[in-house]
């Protein structure tokens, strides 16, 4: 093709597409040949000091790309959690956060920014850079956040990065011992002898705790008054001292409760019997057909999350999930270990942000 003959070994050959040509570049001793599409016969030459200069650009460029690629993560992970410290999706969020420091050879530091049901957290996230060094673990209220603020400032979807669910945890009605009921229907039938004289207690404006018990309101048409707390600790120590005498609280962090006698579980929230309480009854079983609250946690990043680091975090995290002591100790306080792919996290998000809408609309929930 060219009178000039190609001498030594190519110490460099780059293709580069353009939107009418490809280039191909061939570095020689003698001068650089740029060869452009069959649809055109011209070749340009280029001396060899420019070659080198250009060869030397590449080769250095090329270097760091892959060398940035290779070092994720260089420094500490921030984990932005949308729940206060002390409750029982911060303890599941630590325990992700260590295994997997140890897994990344870098910190993961739990960041504890609870508010606005998970606006704050999300806000933060959403805004941060897509490098994989701003995470957030969250849960079901994510996916509430949009029924209950129209003008949020972020889409739950589309300003995140789905990385994976980390485990599902069905919710558990329990009441303070001083209220004379064991049952479902005893509940009701009291809450219809004395409307407004029951109090229950939530963590969180649009969590797990108030969709329960609006819904149980709802579906059985009692008047029973919300108290809000700010994180499920605060909530379940209410419960716990009398302040409030009923809450749909999560499995782990309830169990050493009921176990103690401090607390008496009514039902299960979820639609099939908990293997830790195998004769506590459903709620859907107890009088209330389609009754069905279960909670997600999981972990997200900002928007664009380069595909390399999602998948080196998906994998790491599915790992964890995998492990046979963490899937026997999360599984032994009443929560089921969850992993996921980001598309099937990002499926489910969307699946509950619609099943949410609908629940809150129904209960007639609105933020406090």
């Amino acid at each position: 093709m060219l009178s000039y003959t190609v001498k030594a070994v190519l110490s460099a050959l780059t293709v580069h597409y353009c939107k009418h040509y490809v280039l191909l570049f061939f570095f020689t001793d003698k001068h650089l040949v740029i060869d452009k599409s069959p649809a055109t016969n011209k070749i340009m030459k280029i001396q060899p000091h420019i070659i080198r200069i250009v060869s030397l650009i590449l080769m250095y460029s090329v270097s760091f790309t892959c060398s940035a690629e290779i070092k994720y993560p260089s420094k500490p992970i921030r984990m932005v959690q949308s729940s206060p410290s002390g409750g029982s999706s911060d303890a599941l969020s630590r325990e992700i956060s260590n295994r997997l420091s140890l897994r990344l050879s870098q910190p993961v530091v739990i960041d504890n920014r609870p508010g606005g049901g998970g606006i704050i957290a999300g806000e933060i996230t959403a805004k941060s850079q897509p490098d994989g060094y701003t995470l957030l673990f969250t849960g079901t209220h994510h996916s509430v956040l949009p029924s209950l603020h129209p003008n949020l400032a972020f889409h739950v979807i589309n300003d995140f990065t789905p990385i994976s669910i980390v485990a599902m945890t069905t919710s558990i009605l329990v009441v303070n011992p001083n209220l004379p009921v064991k049952t479902v229907k005893d509940l009701i039938a009291l809450a219809k002898l004395k409307p407004g004289q029951i109090n229950y207690s939530a963590g969180a404006t649009g969590g797990t705790a108030q969709l329960g018990a609006e819904l149980l309101k709802a579906m059985a048409g009692v008047s029973i008054i919300h108290v809000p707390y700010r994180g499920g600790a605060a909530q379940l120590t209410a419960l716990l001292s009398g302040e409030v005498q009923m809450s749909f609280t999560t499995m782990p962090a309830t169990l050493p409760h009921i176990k103690s006698h401090r607390l008496r579980p009514v039902a299960v929230a979820g639609l099939e019997r908990s293997k830790v309480l195998p004769d506590v009854p459903t709620v859907a079983e107890s009088g209330l057909p389609g009754f069905d609250i279960r909670s997600w946690n999981g972990i997200l990043g900002p928007h664009h999350l380069p595909p390399a680091i999602l998948n080196r975090l998906n994998t790491e995290i599915v790992g964890i999930v995998s492990e046979p002591e963490f899937k026997a100790r999360i599984s032994a306080n009443g929560a089921d270990p969850t992993a996921s792919s980001p598309q099937e996290f990002g499926n489910h998000i969307r699946n509950e942000s619609q099943k949410w809408t609908k629940v809150v609309k129904f209960a007639n929930i609105k933020p406090d």
